[in-house]
């Protein structure tokens, strides 16, 4: 495990910067939660980070499923906390069992955006409070699904007090909603 987190440390050390030809380095700082899946509840992880949060909730989604996660949403929205989705369209048009969660988030008036410029939107990502000290960036392969948790071989970080990190990543995120239409807009384009 020792090397696991060394490495993830390493990790951070060369996340890419804002939009420049150059990369970034971002000094590493906080703590590192991990899981693994099926072993470990990756999916409590995420529902008690999600639970932590007190201003704003970004999610960058490929899928989302989980019916537990997306309650969690909807009550975080419910408590006061912005919350907003970005979406893969794809994903969605693909949804031929109406498994999805977006429409009911989007149902919840819970802002959801769909990303149609990329063949894949892959992003798995959760920011809790991102511009706060104490916010957390979610991620790794870890897709927000039923089958992410019970069947999958998924890893799964929560990467807490590192505020230039989860700047980082909401930076990304603006980006990437800047390009993206709104729910259920984005489908029929």
């Amino acid at each position: 495990m020792k090397f696991f987190l060394a490495l993830a440390s390493s990790f951070l050390l060369a996340l890419p910067g804002q939009a420049q030809a150059e990369s970034s380095a971002l000094p590493a700082a906080g703590t590192i939660e991990l899981a693994f899946t099926p072993w470990d509840d990756a999916e409590g992880a995420v529902l008690r980070v999600l639970q932590e949060a007190r201003r704003a909730i970004y999610v960058q989604a490929y899928l989302l499923t989980s019916r537990p996660l997306a309650k969690a949403l909807i009550e975080a929205k419910k408590r006061g906390v912005a919350v907003s989705v970005l979406s893969d369209r794809e994903m969605l048009v693909k949804d031929e069992f109406g498994r999805s969660q977006i429409p009911q988030l989007a149902a919840a008036e819970i802002p959801v955006w769909i990303e149609v410029r990329y063949a894949s939107a892959h992003n798995k990502i959760m920011l809790i409070d991102p511009e706060e000290a104490t916010g957390a960036v979610v991620t790794g392969s870890y897709n927000f699904t039923f089958s992410a948790q019970a069947r999958n071989a998924e890893n799964l970080l929560i990467l807490r007090g590192n505020p230039g990190l989860a700047l980082a990543y909401l930076d990304n995120w603006r980006r990437h909603r800047v390009e993206a239409l709104p729910y259920p807009q984005g489908l029929l384009e």
